[in-house]
């Protein structure tokens, strides 16, 4: 327990217990006078109630009760009342018999009366308290559960950030190499090219967007590297909407669904193929469109790991109002589309109009 709330509670105990017990005494005082036995009997109520209950604390933090189920926390409590309001009558009654006898002399069952009043004292401590840590706990159960999945989902995310299929990185090395004598100066673009695509790869886990101007020089980078391993058989077109160019997107996102749609696309496609990428704004969200020669055919087979890692992580980093489908467009091309919503670009534009950049 902290300072500040060990602070509160004993103000609580001591004005609680003093002002419940000073009450009942003041009225006696109104109706007999003053009498010193009834006041230093006054104090050692207060202290005894405080000590009583704050026994009472101890043992529910020491077997944590606030945390049993409520079928199994209400009986401990109820007894818990029982055994409180039972210690003060006996401690209280034999007292009362020598110093008040004139109360007992029409009072037949004297400790049914000081049961039934103890116990509603009790009753009000107990609850008060047990009900405050139980809220607590639960509480504190729930936040806990909250940090846990959101850890297990930045795992999760930064394991599907940083994939770049390394059949990939194998052809582009025999591409290159094959250009080294033919195209020194080709190859050496290569290279530099292919070194950003690995650089952006590591890089990924470490950040959970980019600017999309960032992902299609990453992109951009991807299909030259293609483009000299298949040469005409692969055309391709890239038109941005400027004002998208500072949203944030996933890292590598679009690169592997680029190699998607060549892998399972353009090279299986008679002469080649085409990929294309366009990105707009539509109701204040990042619309992203990827079409490509291909035959869609089943989702898992043509698509791989990057249609379950773009659905994925646009969850992980979005949730519900970001989107990814794909879908067979026409005959023989295939259009995947995403849609981020806007406030993945908010924090961003407002930096750069802060900066000045905007």
């Amino acid at each position: 327990m902290s300072t500040s709330k060990q602070k509160i509670y004993w103000f609580c105990q001591l004005f609680g217990w003093s002002l419940l017990i000073l009450v009942e005494y003041l009225a006696y005082v109104l109706e007999s006078g003053f009498d010193p036995d009834a006041l230093y009997l006054a104090i050692a109520n207060i202290f005894l109630g405080i000590t009583l209950t704050h026994l009472y604390r101890l043992m529910i933090r020491r077997w944590n009760w606030v945390r049993l189920p409520f079928f199994r926390l209400v009986p401990r409590v109820l007894l818990s009342v029982l055994v409180l309001a039972m210690i003060m009558t006996l401690v209280n009654i034999p007292i009362d018999r020598r110093l008040f006898p004139q109360y007992f002399i029409e009072e037949p069952w004297p400790t049914i009366g000081y049961l039934l009043t103890w116990g509603k004292n009790m009753l009000t401590w107990v609850l008060s308290y047990t009900a405050y840590h139980y809220v607590e706990e639960n509480r504190n159960a729930e936040i806990e559960r909250i940090l846990l999945k959101t850890s297990i989902r930045e795992t999760e995310a930064k394991v599907l950030r940083s994939q770049l299929n390394p059949h990939f990185v194998f052809n582009a090395l025999n591409s290159i190499r094959a250009l080294v004598y033919e195209n020194p100066t080709k190859a050496q673009q290569g290279i530099t090219q292919l070194s950003n695509l690995l650089r952006n790869s590591l890089l990924a886990d470490r950040r959970k967007t980019v600017e999309l101007r960032e992902e299609i020089k990453t992109v951009e980078d991807y299909l030259a590297l293609e483009k000299v391993r298949y040469e005409d058989r692969l055309t391709s077109r890239i038109e941005l909407d400027n004002r998208t160019l500072f949203w944030q997107v996933p890292p590598m996102m679009l690169q592997t669904l680029v190699e998607n749609a060549i892998k399972h696309g353009v090279s299986t496609a008679v002469g080649g193929g085409f990929v294309e990428v366009q990105s707009t704004i539509v109701a204040d969200k990042l619309h992203i469109t990827i079409r490509n020669t291909g035959v869609l055919g089943d989702k898992e087979a043509s698509g791989g790991f990057g249609l379950a890692n773009t659905a994925q992580r646009l969850e992980l980093l979005y949730g519900p109002e970001a989107t990814f489908q794909i879908f067979q467009e026409d005959d023989n091309i295939v259009c995947a589309e995403i849609s981020i919503p806007t406030q993945s670009e908010g924090i961003f534009r407002r930096e750069k109009v802060k900066n000045g950049e905007l």
